[in-house]
Protein backbone atom coordinates (compact mmCIF):
# COMPACT_ATOMS: atom_id res chain seq x y z
CA UNK A 1 0.00 0.00 0.00
CA UNK A 2 1.32 3.17 -1.25
CA UNK A 3 -0.60 6.12 0.45
CA UNK A 4 0.32 9.76 1.89
CA UNK A 5 0.74 9.92 5.62
CA UNK A 6 2.77 9.91 8.71
CA UNK A 7 0.40 7.59 10.98
CA UNK A 8 -3.43 6.72 10.60
CA UNK A 9 -3.52 7.84 14.19
CA UNK A 10 -2.31 11.64 13.04
CA UNK A 11 -4.38 11.68 9.58
CA UNK A 12 -7.20 13.38 10.66
CA UNK A 13 -5.96 16.28 12.39
CA UNK A 14 -3.41 16.84 9.78
CA UNK A 15 -6.03 17.00 6.97
CA UNK A 16 -8.24 18.95 8.86
CA UNK A 17 -5.16 21.76 9.89
CA UNK A 18 -4.24 21.15 6.16
CA UNK A 19 -7.40 21.78 4.45
CA UNK A 20 -7.87 25.14 6.84
CA UNK A 21 -4.15 26.31 5.59
CA UNK A 22 -5.14 25.33 1.95
CA UNK A 23 -7.19 28.59 -0.52
CA UNK A 24 -9.92 25.89 -0.40
CA UNK A 25 -10.44 27.05 3.78
CA UNK A 26 -9.60 30.35 3.73
CA UNK A 27 -13.45 30.97 4.71
CA UNK A 28 -13.18 28.41 7.50
CA UNK A 29 -11.83 27.92 11.06
CA UNK A 30 -12.03 25.56 13.91
CA UNK A 31 -12.96 25.21 17.65
CA UNK A 32 -9.50 25.32 19.42
CA UNK A 33 -9.34 23.04 22.48
CA UNK A 34 -8.67 19.45 22.85
CA UNK A 35 -6.68 17.23 20.21
CA UNK A 36 -9.82 15.08 19.54
CA UNK A 37 -11.92 18.02 18.83
CA UNK A 38 -12.18 18.17 15.24
CA UNK A 39 -14.78 20.64 14.36
CA UNK A 40 -14.89 22.65 11.42
CA UNK A 41 -17.03 26.05 11.07
CA UNK A 42 -18.05 29.05 8.92
CA UNK A 43 -15.88 32.01 9.70
CA UNK A 44 -18.37 34.71 9.25
CA UNK A 45 -21.21 33.06 11.36
CA UNK A 46 -23.29 36.05 13.18
CA UNK A 47 -25.79 33.14 14.98
CA UNK A 48 -28.48 35.06 13.39
CA UNK A 49 -30.03 32.17 11.54
CA UNK A 50 -30.93 28.49 11.81
CA UNK A 51 -27.27 26.40 12.37
CA UNK A 52 -26.63 23.63 10.13
CA UNK A 53 -24.21 20.70 11.48
CA UNK A 54 -23.80 17.30 10.23
CA UNK A 55 -20.56 14.93 10.68
CA UNK A 56 -19.46 11.29 10.80
CA UNK A 57 -16.30 9.83 10.71
CA UNK A 58 -13.96 11.12 8.36
CA UNK A 59 -12.28 9.60 5.11
CA UNK A 60 -15.40 10.45 2.99
CA UNK A 61 -13.62 13.89 2.26
CA UNK A 62 -15.10 16.15 0.96
CA UNK A 63 -18.08 15.33 3.41
CA UNK A 64 -18.13 17.36 5.65
CA UNK A 65 -16.11 19.80 6.39
CA UNK A 66 -16.01 20.35 2.47
CA UNK A 67 -19.44 21.61 2.73
CA UNK A 68 -18.97 24.20 5.34
CA UNK A 69 -20.04 27.79 3.87
CA UNK A 70 -22.94 29.95 3.13
CA UNK A 71 -25.60 28.07 1.80
CA UNK A 72 -24.83 24.81 3.11
CA UNK A 73 -23.27 23.72 6.61
CA UNK A 74 -22.49 26.00 9.62
CA UNK A 75 -20.14 23.38 10.69
CA UNK A 76 -18.85 19.92 10.62
CA UNK A 77 -17.73 17.76 13.55
CA UNK A 78 -15.17 15.50 12.06
CA UNK A 79 -14.99 11.72 13.88
CA UNK A 80 -11.88 9.44 13.84
CA UNK A 81 -11.30 7.25 10.42
CA UNK A 82 -14.85 5.78 9.61
CA UNK A 83 -16.13 6.09 13.03
CA UNK A 84 -18.59 8.73 14.60
CA UNK A 85 -17.12 11.91 16.96
CA UNK A 86 -17.58 12.15 20.35
CA UNK A 87 -20.69 13.63 22.44
CA UNK A 88 -18.51 16.22 23.23
CA UNK A 89 -17.33 17.10 19.65
CA UNK A 90 -20.58 17.65 18.95
CA UNK A 91 -21.91 19.47 21.80
CA UNK A 92 -19.36 21.82 21.44
CA UNK A 93 -20.13 22.28 18.12
CA UNK A 94 -23.59 22.80 19.48
CA UNK A 95 -22.88 25.46 21.76
CA UNK A 96 -20.74 27.47 19.23
CA UNK A 97 -23.14 27.90 16.29
CA UNK A 98 -26.60 28.17 18.33
CA UNK A 99 -28.11 31.20 18.61
CA UNK A 100 -31.91 32.08 19.10
CA UNK A 101 -32.98 30.73 15.72
CA UNK A 102 -31.89 27.07 16.91
CA UNK A 103 -29.65 24.47 15.42
CA UNK A 104 -30.50 21.15 12.88
CA UNK A 105 -28.47 18.26 12.95
CA UNK A 106 -28.37 16.11 9.82
CA UNK A 107 -27.61 12.55 11.27
CA UNK A 108 -26.55 10.04 8.69
CA UNK A 109 -28.24 6.06 9.45
CA UNK A 110 -25.01 4.64 11.07
CA UNK A 111 -25.96 3.25 14.96
CA UNK A 112 -22.62 5.01 16.48
CA UNK A 113 -23.81 8.31 14.82
CA UNK A 114 -27.51 8.19 15.77
CA UNK A 115 -26.43 7.41 19.30
CA UNK A 116 -23.31 10.19 19.90
CA UNK A 117 -25.79 12.93 18.06
CA UNK A 118 -28.85 12.11 19.43
CA UNK A 119 -27.53 12.00 23.14
CA UNK A 120 -25.09 15.75 22.48
CA UNK A 121 -29.10 17.07 21.10
CA UNK A 122 -30.33 16.03 24.50
CA UNK A 123 -27.80 17.44 26.07
CA UNK A 124 -27.95 21.00 24.17
CA UNK A 125 -31.72 20.54 25.14
CA UNK A 126 -30.63 20.35 28.51
CA UNK A 127 -28.44 23.48 28.79
CA UNK A 128 -31.50 25.68 26.57
CA UNK A 129 -30.35 25.24 22.87
CA UNK A 130 -33.03 24.42 20.61
CA UNK A 131 -31.84 21.15 18.51
CA UNK A 132 -33.63 19.71 15.69
CA UNK A 133 -32.23 16.28 14.47
CA UNK A 134 -32.86 14.63 10.94
CA UNK A 135 -31.71 10.74 10.15
CA UNK A 136 -30.89 10.21 6.57
CA UNK A 137 -30.67 6.41 5.23
CA UNK A 138 -30.78 6.67 1.22
CA UNK A 139 -29.10 3.68 0.42
CA UNK A 140 -31.49 1.54 -0.99
CA UNK A 141 -28.84 -1.97 -1.62
CA UNK A 142 -30.21 -3.23 1.78
CA UNK A 143 -33.85 -2.32 0.64
CA UNK A 144 -36.17 0.84 2.22
CA UNK A 145 -35.87 -0.25 5.72
CA UNK A 146 -35.03 1.61 9.19
CA UNK A 147 -31.81 0.14 8.93
CA UNK A 148 -30.85 1.70 5.25
CA UNK A 149 -27.72 3.53 5.52
CA UNK A 150 -27.01 7.05 5.07
CA UNK A 151 -25.01 7.90 2.02
CA UNK A 152 -24.12 10.35 -0.46
CA UNK A 153 -27.41 11.48 -0.74
CA UNK A 154 -26.94 12.66 2.73
CA UNK A 155 -25.15 16.05 0.78
CA UNK A 156 -28.53 16.60 -0.81
CA UNK A 157 -30.07 17.59 2.43
CA UNK A 158 -27.07 19.89 3.31
CA UNK A 159 -27.70 21.60 0.69
CA UNK A 160 -31.57 22.06 0.94
CA UNK A 161 -31.54 22.75 4.61
CA UNK A 162 -28.51 24.97 4.36
CA UNK A 163 -30.26 26.91 1.14
CA UNK A 164 -33.88 27.05 3.68
CA UNK A 165 -31.81 28.38 6.77
CA UNK A 166 -29.59 30.77 4.72
CA UNK A 167 -33.10 32.11 3.55
CA UNK A 168 -34.21 32.97 6.73
CA UNK A 169 -36.79 30.26 6.95
CA UNK A 170 -37.40 29.21 11.38
CA UNK A 171 -36.56 26.01 12.33
CA UNK A 172 -39.65 24.10 12.44
CA UNK A 173 -39.73 24.70 8.78
CA UNK A 174 -36.16 23.87 8.08
CA UNK A 175 -36.20 20.44 10.06
CA UNK A 176 -39.97 19.55 8.15
CA UNK A 177 -38.15 20.36 4.62
CA UNK A 178 -34.63 18.35 5.76
CA UNK A 179 -37.27 15.35 6.96
CA UNK A 180 -39.10 15.80 3.16
CA UNK A 181 -35.95 15.78 1.71
CA UNK A 182 -34.48 12.43 3.70
CA UNK A 183 -37.44 10.61 2.96
CA UNK A 184 -37.45 11.40 -0.54
CA UNK A 185 -33.67 10.20 -1.33
CA UNK A 186 -32.61 6.96 -3.24
CA UNK A 187 -29.15 5.97 -3.59
CA UNK A 188 -26.92 2.46 -5.25
CA UNK A 189 -23.34 2.44 -5.22
CA UNK A 190 -20.95 -0.13 -7.67
CA UNK A 191 -17.11 0.26 -7.24
CA UNK A 192 -14.55 -1.83 -8.39
CA UNK A 193 -12.68 -2.08 -5.19
CA UNK A 194 -12.87 -1.94 -1.54
CA UNK A 195 -11.11 0.65 0.09
CA UNK A 196 -8.07 0.51 2.73
CA UNK A 197 -8.33 2.08 5.49
CA UNK A 198 -4.50 2.62 6.09
CA UNK A 199 -3.77 -1.36 6.59
CA UNK A 200 -0.42 -2.55 4.95
CA UNK A 201 -1.37 -6.09 5.03
CA UNK A 202 -4.93 -5.68 3.72
CA UNK A 203 -5.94 -8.01 1.27
CA UNK A 204 -8.30 -7.07 -1.91
CA UNK A 205 -11.44 -8.51 -1.60
CA UNK A 206 -12.98 -7.77 -5.18
CA UNK A 207 -10.62 -9.92 -7.87
CA UNK A 208 -9.84 -8.29 -11.08
CA UNK A 209 -12.82 -9.82 -12.69
CA UNK A 210 -14.99 -8.85 -10.16
CA UNK A 211 -17.19 -5.80 -8.98
CA UNK A 212 -19.48 -4.90 -5.93
CA UNK A 213 -22.99 -3.43 -6.19
CA UNK A 214 -24.85 -1.97 -3.37
CA UNK A 215 -21.52 -1.49 -1.17
CA UNK A 216 -21.05 1.11 1.76
CA UNK A 217 -19.19 3.84 2.07
CA UNK A 218 -16.90 2.18 5.34
CA UNK A 219 -15.71 -0.87 2.71
CA UNK A 220 -18.97 -3.05 3.80
CA UNK A 221 -19.35 -5.51 1.45
CA UNK A 222 -21.93 -5.52 -1.20
CA UNK A 223 -24.83 -7.01 -1.50
CA UNK A 224 -24.02 -8.61 -5.02
CA UNK A 225 -21.08 -9.40 -6.52
CA UNK A 226 -20.63 -9.29 -10.29
CA UNK A 227 -18.67 -9.97 -12.82
CA UNK A 228 -16.81 -7.30 -14.57
CA UNK A 229 -17.97 -5.24 -17.81
CA UNK A 230 -17.81 -2.16 -19.69
CA UNK A 231 -18.85 1.05 -17.99
CA UNK A 232 -22.20 1.14 -19.62
CA UNK A 233 -23.24 -1.73 -18.65
CA UNK A 234 -22.03 -1.42 -14.76
CA UNK A 235 -24.01 2.25 -15.05
CA UNK A 236 -27.10 0.49 -16.33
CA UNK A 237 -27.01 -2.25 -13.59
CA UNK A 238 -27.14 0.30 -11.25
CA UNK A 239 -30.03 2.74 -12.54
CA UNK A 240 -32.01 -0.05 -13.31
CA UNK A 241 -32.13 -1.29 -9.53
CA UNK A 242 -32.20 2.05 -8.40
CA UNK A 243 -35.24 3.07 -10.58
CA UNK A 244 -36.60 -0.22 -9.56
CA UNK A 245 -37.03 1.07 -5.97
CA UNK A 246 -38.75 4.46 -7.02
CA UNK A 247 -41.81 4.89 -5.93
CA UNK A 248 -43.45 6.53 -9.02
CA UNK A 249 -42.52 8.14 -12.41
CA UNK A 250 -41.47 11.29 -11.74
CA UNK A 251 -39.06 13.85 -13.03
CA UNK A 252 -35.60 13.51 -10.74
CA UNK A 253 -32.99 15.36 -9.71
CA UNK A 254 -29.90 12.89 -10.49
CA UNK A 255 -26.47 13.32 -8.22
CA UNK A 256 -23.64 11.16 -9.69
CA UNK A 257 -21.02 10.67 -6.53
CA UNK A 258 -17.03 9.54 -7.27
CA UNK A 259 -15.70 6.98 -3.93
CA UNK A 260 -12.41 8.13 -4.09
CA UNK A 261 -10.08 7.36 -6.74
CA UNK A 262 -12.03 7.64 -10.14
CA UNK A 263 -10.34 9.85 -12.54
CA UNK A 264 -11.73 12.88 -13.72
CA UNK A 265 -12.07 11.61 -17.18
CA UNK A 266 -13.56 8.12 -16.04
CA UNK A 267 -16.11 10.23 -13.99
CA UNK A 268 -17.64 12.68 -16.97
CA UNK A 269 -17.53 9.31 -18.91
CA UNK A 270 -20.02 7.64 -16.28
CA UNK A 271 -21.99 11.08 -17.16
CA UNK A 272 -22.15 9.58 -20.49
CA UNK A 273 -22.98 6.24 -19.97
CA UNK A 274 -26.06 7.12 -17.64
CA UNK A 275 -27.32 9.35 -20.26
CA UNK A 276 -28.23 5.69 -22.22
CA UNK A 277 -30.08 4.38 -19.28
CA UNK A 278 -33.33 3.95 -18.78
CA UNK A 279 -33.46 6.21 -15.75
CA UNK A 280 -32.25 8.95 -17.46
CA UNK A 281 -35.29 9.39 -19.34
CA UNK A 282 -36.34 10.80 -16.31
CA UNK A 283 -33.38 13.10 -15.22
CA UNK A 284 -34.02 16.81 -15.31
CA UNK A 285 -31.26 17.94 -13.33
CA UNK A 286 -27.65 16.80 -12.58
CA UNK A 287 -25.42 16.99 -9.59
CA UNK A 288 -21.75 16.21 -10.15
CA UNK A 289 -20.29 14.36 -11.17
CA UNK A 290 -17.90 15.06 -8.16
CA UNK A 291 -16.41 13.20 -5.11
CA UNK A 292 -19.07 14.46 -2.76
CA UNK A 293 -18.70 11.64 -0.29
CA UNK A 294 -15.96 9.64 -0.79
CA UNK A 295 -14.52 6.15 1.01
CA UNK A 296 -11.09 6.83 1.05
CA UNK A 297 -9.17 5.42 -2.19
CA UNK A 298 -12.38 3.64 -3.26
CA UNK A 299 -12.56 2.90 -6.85
CA UNK A 300 -16.28 3.46 -7.29
CA UNK A 301 -19.21 5.88 -8.18
CA UNK A 302 -22.93 6.17 -6.45
CA UNK A 303 -26.20 7.44 -7.82
CA UNK A 304 -28.70 9.58 -5.70
CA UNK A 305 -32.27 9.98 -7.27
CA UNK A 306 -34.19 12.78 -5.55
CA UNK A 307 -37.67 14.40 -6.86
CA UNK A 308 -37.28 17.32 -8.87
CA UNK A 309 -39.53 19.20 -7.34
CA UNK A 310 -39.75 22.79 -7.80
CA UNK A 311 -38.69 23.87 -3.75
CA UNK A 312 -36.02 21.11 -3.61
CA UNK A 313 -34.97 22.59 -7.00
CA UNK A 314 -35.16 26.04 -5.86
CA UNK A 315 -33.18 25.25 -2.64
CA UNK A 316 -30.28 23.08 -4.81
CA UNK A 317 -30.09 26.16 -7.10
CA UNK A 318 -29.92 28.97 -4.67
CA UNK A 319 -26.07 30.42 -3.79
CA UNK A 320 -23.22 28.40 -1.89
CA UNK A 321 -19.71 28.91 -1.12
CA UNK A 322 -18.48 25.64 0.00
CA UNK A 323 -15.87 24.53 -2.44
CA UNK A 324 -16.68 20.65 -2.66
CA UNK A 325 -20.42 21.80 -3.63
CA UNK A 326 -20.26 21.37 -7.61
CA UNK A 327 -23.44 22.67 -8.02
CA UNK A 328 -26.49 21.63 -10.07
CA UNK A 329 -27.60 22.06 -13.85
CA UNK A 330 -30.45 21.25 -16.08
CA UNK A 331 -29.97 17.35 -17.85
CA UNK A 332 -30.06 17.25 -21.68
CA UNK A 333 -28.11 16.67 -24.84
CA UNK A 334 -24.66 18.01 -24.64
CA UNK A 335 -24.39 20.96 -26.30
CA UNK A 336 -22.84 21.78 -29.57
CA UNK A 337 -22.05 25.01 -31.70
CA UNK A 338 -21.08 25.67 -34.99
CA UNK A 339 -17.72 24.04 -36.18
CA UNK A 340 -15.63 25.96 -38.83
CA UNK A 341 -14.81 24.79 -42.23
CA UNK A 342 -11.68 23.05 -42.31
CA UNK A 343 -9.43 22.94 -46.01
CA UNK A 344 -10.45 19.27 -47.27
CA UNK A 345 -8.63 16.28 -46.79
CA UNK A 346 -9.31 14.51 -49.97
CA UNK A 347 -8.44 17.38 -52.20
CA UNK A 348 -8.20 14.90 -55.22
CA UNK A 349 -9.71 12.30 -56.76
CA UNK A 350 -9.08 8.88 -55.97
CA UNK A 351 -7.12 6.64 -58.11
CA UNK A 352 -6.51 2.67 -58.52
CA UNK A 353 -2.62 1.16 -58.41
CA UNK A 354 -2.91 -2.11 -56.85
CA UNK A 355 0.80 -2.35 -55.98
CA UNK A 356 0.59 0.87 -53.33
CA UNK A 357 -2.96 -0.58 -52.10
CA UNK A 358 -1.62 -3.84 -51.37
CA UNK A 359 2.10 -1.57 -49.87
CA UNK A 360 -0.39 0.62 -47.81
CA UNK A 361 -2.03 -2.27 -46.43
CA UNK A 362 0.63 -4.32 -45.64
CA UNK A 363 2.30 -1.58 -43.99
CA UNK A 364 -0.57 -0.53 -41.73
CA UNK A 365 -1.72 -4.18 -40.83
CA UNK A 366 1.89 -4.76 -39.39
CA UNK A 367 1.34 -1.79 -37.34
CA UNK A 368 -1.95 -2.70 -35.84
CA UNK A 369 -0.74 -5.84 -35.38
CA UNK A 370 2.28 -4.84 -33.31
CA UNK A 371 0.06 -2.27 -31.16
CA UNK A 372 0.57 -4.00 -27.70
CA UNK A 373 3.86 -5.13 -28.13
CA UNK A 374 4.70 -0.99 -29.27
CA UNK A 375 2.77 0.10 -26.41
CA UNK A 376 5.23 -2.63 -23.98
CA UNK A 377 8.14 -1.03 -25.25
CA UNK A 378 6.85 2.36 -24.31
CA UNK A 379 5.70 1.96 -20.98
CA UNK A 380 9.51 1.13 -20.52
CA UNK A 381 10.58 4.24 -21.85
CA UNK A 382 8.22 6.41 -22.39
CA UNK A 383 4.14 6.66 -21.80
CA UNK A 384 2.64 3.22 -22.85
CA UNK A 385 0.92 4.62 -25.89
CA UNK A 386 3.26 4.59 -28.90
CA UNK A 387 1.59 1.42 -30.12
CA UNK A 388 -1.82 2.78 -30.22
CA UNK A 389 -0.42 6.28 -31.96
CA UNK A 390 0.64 3.84 -34.83
CA UNK A 391 -1.59 1.60 -35.28
CA UNK A 392 -4.93 4.23 -34.89
CA UNK A 393 -2.85 5.97 -37.67
CA UNK A 394 -2.81 3.20 -39.80
CA UNK A 395 -6.19 1.84 -39.16
CA UNK A 396 -7.53 5.31 -40.39
CA UNK A 397 -6.10 4.95 -43.61
CA UNK A 398 -7.02 1.62 -43.99
CA UNK A 399 -10.96 2.85 -43.52
CA UNK A 400 -10.08 5.50 -46.20
CA UNK A 401 -8.14 3.64 -48.80
CA UNK A 402 -10.42 3.75 -51.25
CA UNK A 403 -10.45 7.36 -51.18
CA UNK A 404 -6.19 8.00 -51.82
CA UNK A 405 -5.38 9.15 -54.81
CA UNK A 406 -2.94 5.78 -55.22
CA UNK A 407 -1.46 6.01 -58.73
CA UNK A 408 0.26 9.46 -57.55
CA UNK A 409 3.10 9.26 -55.19
CA UNK A 410 2.98 13.25 -54.48
CA UNK A 411 -0.19 13.95 -54.08
CA UNK A 412 -0.61 10.23 -52.42
CA UNK A 413 1.61 11.69 -49.92
CA UNK A 414 -0.03 15.02 -49.60
CA UNK A 415 -3.38 13.25 -48.86
CA UNK A 416 -1.90 10.82 -46.25
CA UNK A 417 -0.32 14.05 -44.28
CA UNK A 418 -3.56 16.07 -43.85
CA UNK A 419 -5.07 12.64 -43.02
CA UNK A 420 -2.26 12.22 -40.09
CA UNK A 421 -3.07 16.17 -39.31
CA UNK A 422 -6.77 15.43 -38.30
CA UNK A 423 -6.77 12.38 -37.30
CA UNK A 424 -3.56 11.27 -35.61
CA UNK A 425 -2.69 12.18 -32.06
CA UNK A 426 0.80 12.63 -30.06
CA UNK A 427 4.06 13.61 -31.57
CA UNK A 428 4.26 10.94 -33.58
CA UNK A 429 1.71 11.29 -35.73
CA UNK A 430 2.16 15.05 -35.98
CA UNK A 431 5.94 14.68 -36.91
CA UNK A 432 4.70 11.84 -39.67
CA UNK A 433 2.27 14.31 -40.64
CA UNK A 434 4.94 17.33 -41.53
CA UNK A 435 6.99 14.18 -42.93
CA UNK A 436 4.04 13.54 -45.48
CA UNK A 437 2.06 17.07 -46.15
CA UNK A 438 6.29 18.00 -47.17
CA UNK A 439 7.19 14.84 -49.36
CA UNK A 440 3.78 15.58 -51.33
CA UNK A 441 5.08 19.10 -51.61
CA UNK A 442 7.83 17.81 -54.43
CA UNK A 443 7.28 15.54 -57.34
CA UNK A 444 10.12 13.54 -56.79
CA UNK A 445 8.83 11.47 -53.61
CA UNK A 446 12.56 10.79 -53.10
CA UNK A 447 13.72 14.45 -52.78
CA UNK A 448 10.68 15.34 -50.99
CA UNK A 449 11.23 12.46 -48.20
CA UNK A 450 14.73 14.11 -47.30
CA UNK A 451 12.70 17.63 -47.61
CA UNK A 452 10.05 16.23 -44.90
CA UNK A 453 12.35 14.39 -42.60
CA UNK A 454 14.41 17.90 -42.59
CA UNK A 455 11.28 19.66 -41.42
CA UNK A 456 10.78 17.34 -39.10
CA UNK A 457 14.01 18.17 -37.37
CA UNK A 458 12.67 21.64 -37.13
CA UNK A 459 9.82 21.27 -36.48
CA UNK A 460 10.57 18.22 -33.71
CA UNK A 461 13.79 19.22 -32.77
CA UNK A 462 15.65 15.68 -32.81
CA UNK A 463 18.86 15.12 -34.26
CA UNK A 464 20.52 11.75 -35.23
CA UNK A 465 21.52 9.96 -32.32
CA UNK A 466 19.18 11.54 -29.88
CA UNK A 467 17.06 8.18 -29.94
CA UNK A 468 14.28 8.56 -31.87
CA UNK A 469 12.40 7.48 -35.04
CA UNK A 470 14.49 9.57 -36.78
CA UNK A 471 17.97 7.08 -36.25
CA UNK A 472 15.65 4.62 -37.87
CA UNK A 473 14.35 7.25 -40.62
CA UNK A 474 17.14 8.66 -41.66
CA UNK A 475 18.83 5.20 -42.97
CA UNK A 476 16.27 4.52 -44.47
CA UNK A 477 15.79 7.63 -46.85
CA UNK A 478 19.77 7.71 -46.98
CA UNK A 479 19.18 4.17 -48.49
CA UNK A 480 16.59 5.06 -50.59
CA UNK A 481 17.62 7.95 -51.88
CA UNK A 482 21.21 6.05 -53.38
CA UNK A 483 19.17 3.74 -55.44
CA UNK A 484 18.91 1.17 -53.09
CA UNK A 485 15.39 -1.20 -52.62
CA UNK A 486 13.13 -0.99 -50.36
CA UNK A 487 14.47 -4.02 -48.76
CA UNK A 488 17.89 -2.63 -48.37
CA UNK A 489 16.25 0.61 -46.76
CA UNK A 490 14.49 -2.02 -44.29
CA UNK A 491 17.87 -3.19 -43.44
CA UNK A 492 19.00 0.40 -43.09
CA UNK A 493 15.92 0.98 -40.88
CA UNK A 494 16.67 -1.93 -38.77
CA UNK A 495 19.85 -1.04 -37.79
CA UNK A 496 19.10 2.21 -37.28
CA UNK A 497 16.31 1.23 -34.39
CA UNK A 498 18.82 -1.47 -33.02
CA UNK A 499 21.48 0.99 -32.47
CA UNK A 500 19.12 3.03 -30.32
CA UNK A 501 19.34 0.04 -27.50
CA UNK A 502 22.67 1.78 -26.87
CA UNK A 503 21.91 5.34 -27.07
CA UNK A 504 21.12 8.11 -24.22
CA UNK A 505 18.28 10.07 -24.99
CA UNK A 506 18.08 14.05 -26.00
CA UNK A 507 14.38 13.86 -27.45
CA UNK A 508 11.04 13.39 -26.70
CA UNK A 509 9.74 12.11 -22.75
CA UNK A 510 12.65 8.99 -22.80
CA UNK A 511 14.70 12.07 -22.42
CA UNK A 512 13.46 12.67 -19.02
CA UNK A 513 13.92 8.20 -17.51
CA UNK A 514 17.70 7.85 -16.01
CA UNK A 515 19.87 6.28 -19.16
CA UNK A 516 19.77 3.10 -16.75
CA UNK A 517 16.47 2.14 -17.24
CA UNK A 518 16.69 2.41 -20.97
CA UNK A 519 19.42 0.36 -21.49
CA UNK A 520 18.94 -2.30 -24.01
CA UNK A 521 15.45 -1.35 -24.65
CA UNK A 522 15.21 0.29 -28.54
CA UNK A 523 13.71 3.56 -29.36
CA UNK A 524 9.70 2.12 -29.45
CA UNK A 525 9.12 5.16 -32.70
CA UNK A 526 12.31 3.64 -34.45
CA UNK A 527 11.14 0.11 -33.93
CA UNK A 528 7.28 1.12 -35.39
CA UNK A 529 9.65 2.75 -38.36
CA UNK A 530 11.46 -0.42 -39.07
CA UNK A 531 9.11 -2.84 -38.97
CA UNK A 532 6.75 -0.70 -41.34
CA UNK A 533 9.90 -0.60 -43.48
CA UNK A 534 10.39 -4.26 -42.99
CA UNK A 535 6.33 -4.90 -44.09
CA UNK A 536 6.94 -2.74 -47.13
CA UNK A 537 9.97 -4.98 -47.92
CA UNK A 538 7.90 -8.19 -47.91
CA UNK A 539 5.71 -7.35 -50.06
CA UNK A 540 7.62 -6.43 -52.68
Amino acid sequence: MKRFFNRRETIVAEGIEGLLRSSYGAELCRLDGQDDLHVVLRKDWSHDKVAILSGGGSGHEPAHAGFVGKGMLTGAVCGALFASPGVDAILAAICAVTGEAGCLLVVKNYTGDRLNFGIAAEQAKALGYRVELVIVGDDIALGRTDRARGIAGTVLVHKIAGAAAEAGLPLETVAALAGRVASSLFSLGLALSDCNVYTPDQSPRLGDDEAELGLGIHGEAGVERIPLACLDDLVARTADKLMASLPRDEDLVIMLNMLGSVPPIEACALVEGFSRTALAQRARWIVGPAPLMTALDMNGFSLTALPATPDFVAFLEAPATPFAWPGVAPFGPAATCPAPTLPQTFRDPASEEPFTHALITRGAEILIDRENALNALDARCGDGDAGSTFADAARQILRVIDRLPLASPDLLAATLGRLLARHSGGSSGVLLSILLTTTGSDTDWRRGLRKGVGKMQDYGGARPGDRTMLDALLPAIDALESGASIGEAAQAARKGADSTRGMTARAGRASYIPPEQLADIPDPGAEAIALLFEALAQER
